[in-house]
């Protein structure tokens, strides 16, 4: 099915009339008038909030790799172009497409919906690949250099659609909010019966990723855990793996970790936790943009009651949000897992853990991280 969608969307998708409007030749001039061009760097720092009727998107700008399509975008967003406008064509978890201004007006005829704003802007046709949450620039098909303002975001991995359309930014957060749009009633030629309204396209700096130069010092903090069965309080160690307690710093900082639930629980070994679907219906968090791959950080340091530990697959450098909290001495764990950290009170809610009733290592009842923070 999927390659049948992709097939579709290349043959049927970013529809346009061959002709250019009035307004698009006045949009034309607009964008020829002398200007100070934004740099790559200042691109860079920048992302895109769009609200729609569904939710918000947040997407940042390839700029080192598509700069003057990310430049037209961001100077049609700082001029309300796209405000009022909408989601126009879907295609169920493959592609959404918008932005074009014609679907400001209630009145326009659904055979001209994406036919608006277009050869604005020619073509900047990069490796980079359309995956997931990829943002890319409409066109006319067969037609060289007829982007403009309209826009589509992959859902799915789309490869027909390498190096055939200008892929110029990345969905940082609200990929549900994507997928959402995408499974809107659509008619034969994949037009939504009713638009996702485009309520408004802002441009604001960049979030920041926290923690992300702390030094070692900065980095010594205690967090608490609240759980379901009672309070833990974490000391930070980052003397033997910065990068992990960096990571795990973050993700408290930001909420990951509120209302997950530790799903695995093996007495005398090990309670765990931190993973993203445990949250409730597996529901994605704006601090996912943030989520990566941690590089192993072995030490010394032996895996003793209380210690907290980063989990892994069997690649060394897989570890990324699931962490373990040690409940009995495990040596074979020393020198192959990265420790970052120690309970220092909150031992009777690790017995109350350790105790619940258990299918296998799965706990029968939710023992929910209700908020992580770190404390003053």
């Amino acid at each position: 099915m999927i390659f049948v969608m992709r097939c579709t969307f290349t043959a049927l998708s970013i529809i346009a009339l061959a002709a250019v409007s009035v307004a698009d030749r006045q949009q034309k001039k607009r964008a020829a008038a002398p200007e100070t061009p934004l740099t790559v760097e200042e691109m860079l720092a920048v992302e895109a909030v769009i609200t729609t009727d569904l939710g918000v998107i947040r997407m940042e700008f390839f700029a080192d790799k598509a700069p003057n399509h990310c430049r037209h975008f961001i100077k049609l967003a700082r001029e309300s172009f796209y405000n009022g406008s909408a989601f126009h064509r879907a295609l169920a978890r493959a592609i959404i497409q918008g932005g074009d201004p014609l679907l400001k007006d209630p009145r326009t005829p659904r055979e001209r919906w994406g036919s608006g704003a277009l050869n604005q802007v020619a073509d900047e046709l990069t490796d980079i690949k359309h995956t997931r949450g990829v943002v890319s620039t409409a066109r006319i098909p067969g037609r060289a250099n007829s982007g403009g303002a309209q826009f589509f975001i992959c859902v799915s991995p789309q490869p027909s659609l390498d190096s055939q359309f200008s892929a110029f930014g990345q969905v940082t957060e609200g990929i549900d909010i994507v997928e959402k749009i995408s499974l809107v009633q659509t008619d034969a030629n994949q037009l939504t019966l009713s638009p996702v309204k485009i309520i408004s396209v802002k441009i604001e700096p960049k979030k920041t990723e926290p923690f992300k130069d702390a030094t070692i010092d900065q980095l010594r903090k205690d967090v608490l855990l609240r759980t379901t069965l009672g309070d833990i309080t974490i000391e930070i160690d980052p003397e033997t793996a910065p990068e992990h307690a960096r990571n795990f710093l973050k993700l408290v900082e930001t909420g990951w970790y509120d209302h997950t639930a530790f799903h695995r629980v093996i007495p005398g070994f090990v309670i765990q936790g931190g993973i993203g679907s445990t949250r409730a219906e597996g529901a994605p968090h704006p601090a996912d943009r943030w989520v990566r791959k941690l590089k192993g950080e072995f030490g010394n340091r032996p895996h003793v009651r209380g210690i907290l530990s980063m989990a892994r697959t069997d690649d060394p450098d897989s570890a990324d949000t699931s962490f373990f909290i040690v409940l009995g001495p495990a040596p074979h764990l020393d020198g192959r897992y990265s420790v970052f950290g120690k309970v220092i009170d909150g031992f009777d809610t690790l017995d109350r853990i350790e105790k619940v009733q258990r299918e296998g290592e799965r706990p029968l009842q939710r023992i929910e991280l209700i908020e992580a923070a770190i404390k003053p």
